[in-house]
C-alpha cells in the first residue's frame, strides 16, 4: 500500500513567529476524491482562499483524519531557531520532524501500533510531493519537487492549507499573549500595521531579529 504525502510550508517571510511545515498524506486512491469533494476540481493557492474557507476545509480534514482516511501534521520551528540557524535550516528541520511524525503514524496504522521508528519498508512505500524548492531527507527516495505545487497537486494543496491554518491559529493565540502587536490581524507579516507597532513598542520575544534588520533598518 502506497502513501502519497504532500509537503508545504507557511510563514517563510514574516517578521515574527515560527515557520510552519505541513505534511498531508493519504492513499493514492484518495487523490480524485479530494480534488472533487474538497476543491471542486479546481486547485488554488491556500493564500488566495479566505480564512473562512481554509477553516472550513481544515475541519473536513479533521473529520477525515479521525476516520483514518488521511494523516496530517504540522511542525512549528521557532523564531529563535530561525535567527540562530537561518530560515532554510528551520524549514528543513520542520520538514524532517513532520515527515518522521507522519511516517510513524502511517506505520502504526498499517502494521504495528508499537512501532517507534521508520522502517526501510515504510520509507519505500512513501511517495513525496513537495512545493517550490523544498527537498526531503535522502532516505525518502521517492520524492518530487513541483514549482507552484499548491496549484498543481492536490496533496500539496492540502498540506498548504493545514500549514496555513495551524500557523494562523497559533499566531492568534500568541496575539493574546502579546496584545501590543495585534498578531491576530497580520499573523506576523510585515504589514504597515505591524511595522507601526514595531516602531512604537520595539521587538518582542516572538520577533525574528534577523528579519527585522532586513526590513526595518532602524532596528
Amino acid at each position: 500500500m502506497q502513501l502519497i504525502i504532500g509537503v508545504d510550508e507557511a510563514g517563510r517571510g514574516p517578521l515574527a513567529g515560527p515557520v510552519s511545515v505541513g505534511v498531508f498524506g493519504a492513499e493514492k486512491q484518495m487523490e480524485k476524491w479530494l480534488l472533487k469533494n474538497i476543491f471542486n476540481n479546481k486547485l488554488q493557492d491556500s493564500k488566495k482562499l479566505s480564512s473562512t474557507k481554509r477553516e472550513e476545509i481544515y475541519k473536513k480534514f479533521c473529520e477525515l483524519k479521525k476516520s483514518g482516511k488521511i494523516h496530517f501534521c504540522v511542525s512549528h520551528i521557532s523564531n529563535k531557531i530561525i535567527d540562530e540557524k537561518g530560515i532554510s535550516f528551520a524549514i528543513k528541520l520542520g520538514l524532517k520532524k513532520s515527515l518522521n511524525r507522519i511516517a510513524m503514524r502511517y506505520c502504526a496504522s498499517t502494521t504495528d501500533a508499537k512501532i517507534s521508528h521508520i522502517s526501510e519498508l515504510s520509507v519505500k512505500e512513501i511517495f513525496l510531493r513537495l512545493d517550490g524548492l523544498l527537498k526531503a531527507p535522502e532516505k525518502f527516495k521517492n520524492q518530487k519537487t513541483i514549482i507552484k505545487g499548491d496549484e498543481k497537486d492536490v496533496f500539496i494543496a492540502c498540506a498548504s492549507i493545514i500549514a496555513k491554518v495551524e500557523r494562523d491559529r497559533l499566531m492568534c493565540r500568541l496575539g493574546s499573549k502579546y496584545p501590543l502587536y495585534e498578531l491576530q490581524i497580520h499573523k506576523g507579516y510585515g504589514t504597515a500595521l505591524h511595522r507601526k507597532h514595531l516602531q512604537k513598542h520595539g521587538l518582542s520575544p516572538l520577533h525574528r531579529k534577523s528579519f527585522c534588520k532586513n526590513y526595518l533598518p532602524y532596528f
